[in-house]
């Protein structure tokens, strides 16, 4: 089976924990220094859920091949995180339909904008945020981890 759906998961289950703890693997290997993941997840777990957020889950069969969480930060802006593509499920255009789905999410909640962070090792994950329409913008958290900010207004 090669089709991959995204649907909505229980951000404290079992699977978005492991798919999160893969993207939080790829970070440490990535970021220069290394990245701790801290209370990370618990912290997902918390965010990603009704009514203020939501998990998503990128599945091909039984397979976990991707993941992202959304949620409000004000009545009008989402925040969009934790977004992991698996290396065997990249190079088809998952990224981009991950990122529309969740920013699906964000209107369903009742966002007219969302918002996003990464840091430069990540030239994939900007390029996909380029292209896909978002612009830059001035720091709005505390991220010691995030090196560019971004927003996008959503139709």
């Amino acid at each position: 089976m090669n089709e991959i759906a995204i649907g909505v998961a229980d951000a404290a289950g079992h699977e978005a924990r492991w798919a999160m703890s893969e993207y939080f693997a790829e970070l440490d290997r990535r970021f220069i220094g290394g990245f701790e993941i801290g209370e990370a997840l618990e912290e997902a777990a918390a965010a990603f859920c009704p009514p203020d957020g939501a998990m998503l889950l990128a599945r091909r069969g039984d397979e976990v091949v991707g993941c992202g969480g959304v949620q409000l930060v004000d009545p009008a802006t989402a925040e969009i995180k934790r977004m992991w593509v698996s290396p065997t499920a990249r190079g088809v255009g998952l990224g981009r339909r991950l990122l529309t789905a969740l920013e699906a999410a964000a209107a369903d909640l009742g966002a007219t904008r969302v918002i996003l962070d990464t840091n430069g090792v990540l030239a994939e994950a900007i390029r996909m945020y380029t292209t896909a329409g978002y612009d830059r913008i001035e720091r709005y958290n505390d991220n010691p981890y995030a090196q560019l900010w971004f927003a996008k207004a959503l139709r």
